[in-house]
């Protein structure tokens, strides 16, 4: 079975959030970086219905998983222009 291979934005579309770049960077930016113990799904920024989302798809490692892992690297990351 082939798995299908989603882009970043259309994750983003798919969690009903701006999904054009300008979009995506001021959403990780605001959100940058999650800490460590705190699971993507987890984090306090997301409704019910997204955490839900991401949790189904990294668990069942559906055709998502890979974009979502890749969200979970991009919230990870210390904000860029951001200083301590």
């Amino acid at each position: 079975m082939q798995k299908s291979h989603h882009r970043f934005s259309e994750l983003f579309a798919q969690l009903g959030l701006p999904s054009d770049p300008a979009g995506i960077r001021a959403f990780v930016s605001a959100h940058s970086p999650l800490e460590a113990n705190v699971a993507l799904a987890d984090a306090p920024f997301w409704t019910t219905a997204q955490a839900a989302m991401l949790r189904e798809e990294l668990l069942g490692d559906a055709d998502w998983a890979e974009v979502v892992d890749q969200l979970n690297n991009a919230l990870r990351a210390p904000a860029a222009g951001r200083t301590a």
